[in-house]
């Protein structure tokens, strides 16, 4: 199976993934923690890609999304941005709007 292919199945495969520069309890890059930060606030579980631990996942996810940085965010299947554009979401509230609009469940984040 190609890189491609199991980036695919990991987007496709999961509601919310976020492929990151270390892990959801220990981001190990201040872009991938404030994405982390954002979805603990608005409740959104998702599963968390350490490109950190394979160069190949690592170059993969830029030619998958066409898109240069890491953090990047993905929404049943669908690529939403990276740290400035989930940012600039969540203060416009559009984020949480595309959790509900996606049918993603989103938990409250005070009963943590």
């Amino acid at each position: 199976m190609s890189i491609r292919d199991q980036i695919d199945n990991v987007v496709k495969g999961n509601d919310v993934v976020l492929f990151m520069k270390g892990t959801p309890n220990f981001p190990q890059c201040g872009f991938s923690g404030q994405v982390v930060q954002i979805l603990d606030h608005v409740g959104a579980p998702f599963v968390g890609v350490n490109v950190l631990e394979n160069e190949e996942v690592r170059q993969g996810i830029k030619d998958y999304a066409n898109w240069p940085t890491i953090p990047q965010l993905y929404v049943k299947g669908e690529f939403v941005g990276g740290c400035d554009i989930v940012r600039e979401m969540f203060q416009a509230g559009e984020l949480q709007t595309l959790f509900t609009e996606k049918g993603v469940q989103l938990r409250d984040p005070a009963a943590n």
